[in-house]
């Protein structure tokens, strides 16, 4: 395999991997707020030391605040929702909505910023939603059963991801536009959600221990991981960002699937199934090949 393609599978592998260990934070007991809180104190830490931030730009007249504090709020604040979509929701259907969350932004361009709508994308934005509406929908019960004690919570947290990475999305663009360097913003960007976590955590007067910092050094290590290897798939790839995009988001719903059904033995009904095929169709044919 070329590096390109490596740090592909490494970038789906670390976001799977978070994942995975916020759907085991439950079954061994981690507080999932000291775990975030503690993750993006890591992640600043390596975006400091790996990708080299340049200080000055970084309170440089054009920095967007008012969107990086919209970022420091929401970021976490997802975070929080991906916890609870993948304890109610599981795995396959929480990675799903979060990588369907790619069609806001491409929603947005075409109703808040002027973009021309394509046959192509508007096809590719529709079959998205109707994946959505397949990964979503509950199971109908049998006549007289009573209803789950998590029915809604299992598409009210999917739902909530799905919107929240998406207006992330839309963010992180805005900071692009605005001429920050990438580096610059994603290390604002994880300081001002570690702040709120830290401040959230200070006020609630929790009590820190270590089986939950370890937890968030881990899950720190492996969402920057997935920031970082998916970068570096671009500028390995540089004349190919269609196969990077496509892949990363395939491949995360796919192993994201798998993971699921085999080890955590979350059921799909047919029509889940279906929503995750669309899913997939939706990527191949929003992909600019």
């Amino acid at each position: 395999m070329t590096p390109g393609l490596l740090y592909l599978a490494a970038s789906v592998a670390c976001s799977v991997s978070v994942a995975v260990m916020l759907k085991l934070a439950r079954r061994w007991q981690v507080d999932v707020r000291q775990a975030i809180a503690m993750n993006y104190a890591v992640a600043a830490l390596l975006c400091w030391a790996v990708l080299r931030p340049d200080p000055a730009r970084l309170l440089a007249p054009q920095t967007p605040w008012f969107v990086l504090a919209a970022l420091g709020v929401l970021l976490p604040s997802v975070f929080l929702a991906m916890a609870a979509a993948l304890r109610h929701a599981g795995i396959v259907r929480s990675d799903a909505a979060q990588r369907l969350s790619l069609f806001i932004p491409l929603l947005a361009a075409f109703l808040l910023f002027g973009e021309p709508v394509s046959g192509r994308k508007l096809a590719a934005i529709l079959l998205a939603f109707c994946a959505l509406f397949c990964l979503l929908r509950q199971p109908q019960r049998a006549p007289g059963a009573a209803a789950p004690a998590d029915g809604r919570a299992m598409w009210l947290w999917p739902l909530a991801v799905w919107v929240g990475y998406g207006v992330i999305d839309i963010l992180f663009k805005q900071v692009a536009r605005t001429g920050t360097a990438f580096a610059g913003g994603l290390l604002l960007a994880f300081l001002m959600a570690g702040a709120l976590m830290l401040a959230y955590l200070l006020w609630r007067r929790v009590r820190w221990q270590a089986r939950h910092v370890a937890a968030g050094v881990a899950l720190g290590l492996a969402n920057f991981g997935n920031i970082l290897t998916y970068v570096r798939a671009h500028q390995s790839l540089p004349e190919h960002p269609a196969l990077v995009f496509a892949s990363m988001n395939m491949g995360v719903i796919t192993l994201g699937t798998l993971v699921g059904a085999l080890a955590f033995r979350e059921p799909l009904t047919r029509l889940n199934i279906l929503g995750i095929a669309l899913a997939l169709s939706a990527i191949v044919l929003m992909t600019p090949w």
